[in-house]
């Protein structure tokens, strides 16, 4: 029987990827002068970094929460794949702003700022970092578990494993997404074979275990008070997080991608491979009979030799070497665009330049010395990797959904098409935020790394941004206060009318000398273009647009007290629900008469032309 199913299975497979291999442009195709890469590349990029938790993270989950891991890793599954919505959101609204790429530094900045941004930096790379350190050690553990090596020569092939992905990368990323495909076809036979014989193999044993899983994992979150259970379900989801790392890659490698529809199959994609083979794997696995503590470091390889002998053992070892070393070029990729991002930003073109294969290859460089630092500085401690990986995975996470949720406040959901529930955002915000309190209180080392770095990136950060910061170029074409002033100095009506209008309001300003048309915008959002003589744009930094809007008002009852001053404000069109910020800014509006008894305020909706 288990013989003709995988026989079957294997033929089914043959067919699927000649196939594939058949069709054109499957990875990647040229278009307006540059290569860009399919929804099925970037996935699979990604999914060699969230397929490779499979060979360490059922061990690492084991060892602190036991056997409810096989339920928490589920769970922890399908709270990945509701946070991949937001991340597919995410990705439509920095296409909408004009920034491809960059991922959560991208979106941090755009919603708070360069400071803050920093922070999303250094998360992220944290985690890049260690993905690769992980990766490595975990490969060659893997590799070498049938034949153990010495200490010093275990080491010279992690760093051995680190240089030759560099070298990967600089050969550029068309000839790395056909590489990484044809790792992905053998993983795909391997792990279908193993996910099958696991099924096929399965006793009462294992099936009483399943459901012993499912009975102590109920009874952990039955303490007997709702803050004792929703301890218990943070603490067992901060542990098995780790194991769908790499999730924002996708988001971070926008830049390889035409459009954001483009994300959003790749998500899709990763929810229906990764997103059910890791939690059946590891069900398979922690039900299985086996020495857990003496195999952590080659679980799923001894869990392989049980089911069909040394040489499929042998097999998987080959296998989760070749795509941990994957996940290591997974980390070269998305950090890579991330560094990308923030030198262009600040003008370090020097660190960005490329090859003839379009390679950032001195990036590549020096993350390769980066990551070398690091295994060195650890000595290849999987355990301490680990724990200081999940950290940094959960604080990006969080930034994430926490200017997501700033985002739809302020902006409400009128500029993208694809937008997800507010109430959903902010529930998975205080899910993610108490994983990453937890961890920060409970593994303390690895707090202190990512304090640590966060810390010397804000510090460098700032200095960097107080003297290349692309908001100081559109602050100073920025229109000034006199510059309006004697503007309406220069008409002798006895009326002036000032109209705020917003930056994305088509059909802006009238040039007439009494009216001034009046725009506050965002520095980092760029200073919207000058539609007419008479439309002055200014600059919002550091105060509100009520306060901003305040001392303009008095700077005109200053100068104009013998005039009648009309203040015209646009007619709020966005409900409370949609953009709950509407609501304080038509509250602070109420305000103005008061403030300014000589002024006539008219708000009036005015019908397109």
């Amino acid at each position: 029987m288990k013989t003709i199913v995988l026989t079957v299975l294997n033929v089914g497979l043959v067919l699927l990827f000649i196939y594939l291999l058949r069709k054109r442009e499957l990875l990647s195709y040229h278009h307006q002068g540059r290569w860009w890469l399919t929804w099925l590349a970037i996935g699979i990029i990604t999914l060699m970094d969230e397929f490779t938790s499979i060979f360490y993270v059922p061990a690492e989950a084991y060892r602190f929460i036991g056997l409810s891991a096989i339920v928490f890793i589920a769970i922890t599954s399908l709270l990945i794949r509701f946070f991949t919505t937001r991340l597919t959101e995410i990705a439509e609204i920095l296409e909408h702003h004009g920034l491809i790429g960059g991922g959560v530094y991208s979106f941090s900045y755009l919603v708070l700022g360069p400071m803050v941004s920093f922070v999303a930096v250094a998360s992220i790379m944290v985690d890049y970092i260690l993905t690769a350190c992980i990766s490595a050690v975990s490969a060659v553990a893997n590799a070498t578990s049938f034949h153990p090596l010495p200490a010093p020569v275990t080491m010279a092939l992690v760093l051995g494993i680190i240089w030759a992905v560099a070298g990967l990368n600089i050969l550029g990323i068309r000839e790395n997404a056909r590489f990484t495909f044809m790792i992905f076809i053998g993983a795909a036979f391997i792990m279908l074979n193993l996910i099958v014989s696991g099924v096929l193999a399965l006793d009462q044993r294992s099936l009483g275990q399943m459901y012993q899983s499912a009975k102590t994992a109920t009874d952990q979150l039955q303490t007997g008070s709702w803050i004792g259970d929703y301890s218990k379900f943070i603490s067992n989801i901060a542990f098995c997080i780790l194991a769908y790392s790499g999730v924002e890659s996708v988001l971070q490698t926008a830049g390889l991608a035409r459009n954001w529809q483009e994300i959003r199959r790749s998500y899709l994609f990763l929810g229906l491979t990764v997103g059910v083979v890791t939690p059946l794997v590891a069900a398979l696995v922690l039900s299985s009979p086996i020495d857990f503590k003496a195999h952590e470091g080659d679980l799923i390889t001894h869990y392989a030799s049980m089911l069909n002998g040394v040489l499929f053992g042998v097999l998987v070892a080959g296998l989760a070497s070749f795509t941990l070393a994957m996940a290591i070029n997974t980390a070269f990729v998305a950090s890579s665009e991330l560094m990308e991002r923030v030198a262009h930003r600040y003008g370090f073109l020097w660190l960005i330049a490329t090859n003839r294969r379009q390679s950032l290859y001195r990036i590549h460089i020096l993350n390769a010395l980066f990551f070398s630092g690091i295994i060195l500085l650890t000595a290849g401690s999987q355990s301490l990797l680990a724990d200081m990986y999940a950290l940094g995975l959960l604080a990006s996470f969080a930034i994430n959904t926490g200017a997501l949720i700033l985002y739809r406040y302020f902006m409400g959901t009128k500029d993208v098409k694809y937008y997800t529930s507010r109430l959903g955002t902010l529930v998975l915000w205080i899910i993610l935020t108490s994983c990453f309190l937890f961890l920060a209180y409970d593994k303390h080392y690895a707090t202190l790394l990512w304090g640590t770095v966060t810390v010397l990136m804000l510090a460098g950060g700032f200095l960097v941004a107080r003297k290349r910061a692309p908001e100081i170029k559109e602050i100073a074409q920025a229109d000034s206060e006199m510059e309006m002033i004697l503007s309406l100095a220069e008409t002798d009506a006895p009326e002036l009318h000032l109209f705020f209008r917003r930056s994305e309001e088509p059909g802006l300003a009238a040039d007439r000398r009494n009216e001034a048309y009046i725009t506050f915008y965002s520095p980092r959002a760029g200073i919207p273009p000058k539609t007419a003589p008479n439309h002055f744009r200014f600059p919002l930094t550091k105060i509100t647009l009520y306060q901003r809007m305040v001392s303009l008002l008095k700077v005109v009852e200053y100068e104009f007290p013998d005039r009648r001053v009309t203040v015209h404000l646009g007619w709020p069109m966005s409900s409370w629900w949609d953009r709950m910020a509407v609501g304080v800014m038509v509250f602070n509006l109420m305000r103005l008469p008061r403030r300014f008894p000589n002024f006539e305020f008219d708000i009036r909706y005015r019908r397109p032309s």
